[in-house]
């Protein structure tokens, strides 16, 4: 289901239904399905939440929850949160904080949005917001609550400067999470539904190399994950003294054993393991398929051993360094040249395999991460064996547009 002969077989869908466009993203619905089963196996039972960042394409976020191992969206912006609930989706938690105040109006005057979404909070600054916009919408309308969720911040602390995870919550102990939610319940206006809380630090950290950084990320996992489980239970089961909570949402694609071993957690969040993308060949515990593939045209052959391909320079977030480059996936032998890597509109590739290479011939490259192609391709050319079964448009090629 990967390696050359997939690509092969991707090269015969497109030849025969003679498409030419390139650059062009190809989803393999094979992959990606495989993925949604291998992620619910290792889920266990435990309900997915798909992280709706990792994919941002409506066919595939619906293609997910048709699975019986998923509910739910997490979205990552207000906006997008609202566009998905107006197209039908009925239960999505938007992933961070919001300081919108015209997608705040345009939620409180939607009873479908007000029904379907929980809004993020870790501070009584984003409450103070949230109740300025209602007290200017004269709410309550009809008795609607805005449904509301308290991230906590998980991040590992084993010593006084020392810290692992992303700078997120500044929600971490019992007490906080319960001073924060008394803030909420005893506002009329508002909800109390859940609890989030996201262990980047395990499940969006690569573990596989064979180096002092390996073995100290492979420790710091280790050692992380009883602080995780024992901060998380103590403030679920705090909070729960003050309010009803719906669900306590964790983890990620590389915690999801982890995660949902844990007693406290209702749900789990992941996304990026359906797509498999190129950071994610470096995990020990699981290997997704590679389910997207983006293909760029050979326009120049600028010297012996060099193939220039037009564009290829789709770079992932995150910190700057050779992971956040896509992955060549085929052919074979090529490399980036050292002081160009992967460009906007050119990228040079290296190697012997370069020589074989034509102009008008494809290379096939894999981003680093799994949502962030949506963003430069209008569609997704999706393939199931060696055959295209139909194409679906990314969030970019509905013309929405939302970070």
């Amino acid at each position: 289901m990967s390696g050359p002969s997939r690509i092969a077989a991707i090269e015969q869908a497109l030849a025969r239904e003679g498409w030419a466009e390139r650059p062009v993203a190809v989803l393999d619905l094979d992959a990606f399905d495989a993925n949604l089963e291998d992620l619910a196996r290792r889920a266990a039972g435990t309900p997915i939440r798909v992280a709706s960042k990792s994919l941002r394409v409506r066919a595939l976020l619906e293609r997910a929850l048709e699975h019986p191992g998923y509910h739910g969206v997490l979205a990552y912006t207000l906006p997008e949160a609202i566009w998905l609930a107006n197209r039908g989706v009925e239960d999505i938690v938007l992933a961070y904080p919001t300081a919108e105040r015209g997608g705040l109006r345009l939620l409180l005057a939607s009873p479908t949005a007000l029904d379907a979404i929980t809004l993020m909070v870790d501070e009584t600054a984003q409450l103070a917001l949230i109740l300025d916009v209602t007290a200017e919408m004269g709410l309550r309308r009809g008795g609607r609550r805005l449904r509301v969720a308290i991230e906590l911040d998980v991040s590992y602390a084993p010593l006084p400067g020392v810290r692992f995870g992303a700078y997120r919550s500044p929600v971490r102990t019992p007490e906080q999470a319960v001073a924060l939610a008394r803030e909420i319940v005893e506002r009329p206006e508002l909800q109390l539904v859940g609890l989030m809380a996201y262990e980047g630090h395990i499940a969006g950290v690569t573990d596989t190399a064979r180096t002092a950084y390996g073995a100290a990320v492979r420790a710091m996992k280790r050692l992380s994950r009883p602080d995780i489980a024992v901060r998380r239970a103590e403030v679920v089961a705090a909070v729960r003294e003050l309010a009803d909570l719906e669900f306590v949402n964790g983890g990620g694609t590389g915690s999801i054993e982890s995660t949902g071993a844990e007693e406290a957690v209702t749900e789990i969040a992941a996304g990026s393991g359906l797509i498999g993308p190129g950071l994610f060949d470096h995990y020990r515990d699981f290997h997704p398929y590679p389910a997207l593939y983006l293909g760029f045209s050979v326009v120049r052959r600028p010297a012996p051993g060099v193939a220039t391909l037009l564009g290829g320079g789709w770079i992932a977030s995150g910190v700057p360094g050779a992971d956040r480059l896509p992955t060549i996936a085929h052919p074979g032998g090529l490399a980036f040249a050292p002081q160009e890597a992967a460009g906007e509109v050119q990228t040079p590739v290296l190697g012997a395999a370069a020589d074989d290479l034509r102009v008008g011939d494809t290379v096939w490259l894999r981003h680093a991460k799994s949502g962030e192609p949506a963003e430069h391709a209008a569609h997704y050319v999706l393939v199931s064996g060696d055959q295209i079964v139909d194409t679906a448009p990314t969030y970019r090629g509905e013309g929405a547009l939302f970070l």
